[in-house]
């Protein structure tokens, strides 16, 4: 827009574009302004050529108003309000709308001033959090550091339960530090702190509240109705700190684990914008008039499970063999169609800066998983736990037994609905399916899911020269010594874990053509789970 402007500025007279504006919000057509632009001494030519630009340049001005229906492809009754225990996309829709953090991430996922107008350090170990003046929580109470000290202490506590505890550990004080400015202590430097409080757990919330029923924040929308596992629905925030923003009137989400029931709810018009389509009903989205496909590629992988505390994953070489079994490149291209890259049993991708490229890259090796299978001495029916809740986990298990059968391996592929999955089934089944979405940083990842005392390690691998590594890392300031670092973790997970990581999944997501402003992020489908401040809909 920046472009755009300084071309339509550079042959229209400023008070001209200001009245060409005008007309437009007073709904004037392309040939009203192409007259009043001749009548200002204009020629024809180039005053035809004005108002088709400045036409184009409005027709891509975000508008206020109106009303959007979104699907996300996860919703449970264990949906939540409270920014602390949070735990599925539903839940991070959500908080995006009614919170904020100290800070966000940008399309690079870079961390970025929010609630913080500014944030500094000296050492990596004690930062200094400045606080933007004149924000309001949605009862009109003002944003004071206290709001902040609360939010971030209650998640260090073990009585919170919240899912980011192991995170919030390495947190050693937060205090006021004056009337605007808070100061965050760690227990040793980290410089990844800014990204850490940009994730979802950290949104702030007023101090001292235990109930969140009613969803109170700092957030562009404020919550108008909201049935756990059924949908919420949100209104403008009319007192909202980005000035212009949100541009919506009213947004109901809701979550609909189906994925065909998802699809023909968009192409049905039931809704505007949905999550997690899948790769082969692209074709048909596209080859609707009025609806279109936006993918994400994302460090999002779907996990095979083998728990190394209970069942047959305890066993390390069933666990390998059952990775030997994974037939990546043709998962790539035959499930998700090319909508991925190829994963190897460890969790960081491609894209991230710390991603080890030199680890070797596992294949599909029969002779070596029949191997490690009769070493093992497991036989008999071997129950793997699949859901549409944990993408392509079917697909994934349904290949996986056929390629079993030609080394005398036996897998009972059980199908679970995608209601339910993450509370009853996601980290309780000895041999099953996760969905890990994309983390900020590969230390939040690390941390969440891979560190011995995590909550959602979800295979329970405990490795204490794992977790000394990734302790030092984060105060390592030698990039090539903190790369090294993580090189070493990865390869521990690869070697150790019971993780299998076929791919990396792209994120599609469908949408109305009248729904505008939507960008893809790293972090995952609609906006990496933001985009509801930043859509609007087209006249």
């Amino acid at each position: 827009m920046r472009d755009s402007s300084n071309k339509f500025d550079s042959f229209v007279h400023p008070a001209d574009s200001v009245r060409v504006m005008e007309s437009f919000r007073r709904g004037a057509s392309r040939r009203d302004v192409l007259a009043m632009l001749m009548a200002g001494g204009m020629q024809a030519t180039l005053a035809g050529g004005a108002a088709t630009f400045a036409m184009s340049a409005h027709a891509q001005t975000p508008r206020k108003g109106g009303r959007i229906r979104v699907a996300g492809q996860q919703t449970a009754a264990t949906d939540t309000l409270d920014p602390a225990k949070q735990s599925n996309q539903a839940d991070y829709c959500r908080s995006t709308m009614l919170f904020n953090g100290l800070t966000v991430l940008d399309a690079s996922l870079t961390p970025q001033p929010a609630l913080a107008e500014s944030f500094t350090t000296r050492d990596a170990k004690t930062w200094v959090f400045t606080l933007r003046k004149g924000v309001t929580f949605h009862d009109g109470k003002a944003l004071l550091p206290a709001d902040v000290v609360y939010s971030v202490m209650r998640i260090k506590d073990p009585a919170t339960a919240s899912k980011a505890k192991v995170l919030a550990d390495q947190i050693e004080s937060v205090k006021a530090t004056g009337p605007n400015e808070v100061t965050i202590v760690l227990t040793a430097a980290n410089a990844d702190l800014p990204t850490i409080v940009a994730t979802f757990h950290f949104h702030i919330v007023k101090d001292g509240t235990t109930d969140f029923a009613a969803g109170i924040g700092t957030g562009p929308y404020k919550l108008k109705e909201f049935k756990p596992g059924i949908r919420s629905v949100v209104v403008r925030n009319e007192a909202y700190w980005k000035p212009g923003k949100p541009y919506l009137d009213e947004i109901e989400f809701v979550g609909i684990g189906d994925e065909n029931a998802r699809l023909n709810a968009l192409l049905s018009g039931g809704m505007d914008l949905i999550n997690g389509v899948n790769p082969r009903a692209v074709a048909r989205v596209k080859g609707t008039p009025g609806y279109n496909i936006m993918a994400s590629q994302s460090g999002q992988y779907t996990d095979l499970i083998m728990r190394r505390d209970i069942g047959p994953g305890a066993n390390p070489d069933f666990a390998m063999a059952m990775k030997y079994m994974l037939d990546r490149e043709q998962m790539k291209k035959t499930i998700a169609l090319d909508f991925a890259t190829v994963g190897n049993d460890q969790p960081v991708d491609p894209t991230n800066r710390f991603y080890f490229a030199g680890l070797p890259q596992r294949k599909m090796d029969l002779d070596k998983a029949k191997f490690h299978l009769q070493k093992s001495g497991l036989t008999g029916k071997i129950p793997v736990v699949t859901s549409p809740a944990a993408t392509y986990s079917t697909e994934i298990a349904l290949l996986m037994q056929e390629t079993g059968q030609r080394i005398g391996l036996e897998l009972d592929v059980k199908r679970m609905p995608a209601d339910g999955y993450w509370s009853n089934h996601w980290l309780s089944s000895p041999i099953g399916f996760g969905n890990v979405n994309t983390r900020p940083s590969a230390d939040t990842l690390l941390t969440q899911f891979f560190q011995s005392d995590a909550q959602w390690n979800e295979s329970r691998w405990k490795n204490p020269k794992f977790d000394q590594l990734l302790l030092a890392s984060r105060a390592e300031i030698d990039l090539a010594k903190r790369k090294q670092q993580y090189a070493d973790m990865q390869t521990l997970i690869h070697q150790e874990a019971g993780i299998g990581i076929p791919m990396f999944i792209a994120s599609i997501d469908g949408y109305s053509a009248k729904v505008k402003g939507l960008e893809a992020r790293p972090l995952g489908g609609l906006m990496g789970f933001s985009f509801a401040e930043n859509v609007w809909l087209d006249a």
